[in-house]
């Protein structure tokens, strides 16, 4: 093993040893399944060696790791349900059918890409914000320490985020 080579070795086992506690439980948050969240993590780190030469220090480290573990958590959501396949029982079809709220619509296929699609435009922290809330379902305290702010901010962020998906969506779906 060359020199290079060997010092990026030993800077991401420090990494992996002071985050690896921290991302775990994150991950637990968004899963409530320790053997989940365990490989998650496990996964989170294997992505985030391959990608660190490309991390531009731009936020914390610990929020870009959370960020991949979001990721490779929602991943694996989506292999899982691929996977499952089927189509929805009646009693979800009704539920949807009978209250089409924000978080509602994102259960429907045809209209959670195109909650998506308006989710993709908003600008952060307000998309991070709502995805953690809606598809992390982490509380409001939770989200604030990732970003180090209030919990009234957090819940600030997140009303001014759906206010936006609605208004768009209304504009835009006539």
């Amino acid at each position: 093993m060359n020199r290079e080579t060997e010092r990026l070795t030993q800077a991401f086992e420090e990494v992996y040893e002071l985050y690896f506690k921290d991302v775990y439980k994150y991950v637990c948050a968004l899963c409530h399944n320790p053997d989940v969240a365990e490989e998650v993590t496990q996964e989170t780190f294997y992505q985030a060696m391959k990608a660190m030469p490309s991390f531009r220090g731009e936020c914390k480290l610990l929020v870009w790791l959370c960020q991949i573990a979001k990721h490779a958590y929602f991943a694996r959501l989506r292999r899982e349900k691929r996977m499952a396949g089927g189509p929805p029982d009646e009693a979800d079809a009704r539920a949807l059918s009978d209250s089409p709220s924000l978080e509602q619509r994102l259960l429907d296929e045809a209209d959670a890409f195109a909650v998506h699609r308006y989710l993709h435009r908003l600008d952060e922290p307000y998309k991070e914000v709502f995805m953690l809330r809606v598809f992390g379902e982490l509380s409001f305290r939770k989200i604030a320490q990732i970003f180090e702010r209030t919990e009234g901010w957090a819940r600030v962020c997140y009303h001014r985020a759906k206010l936006r998906l609605i208004r768009e969506m209304e504009e835009n779906d006539g």
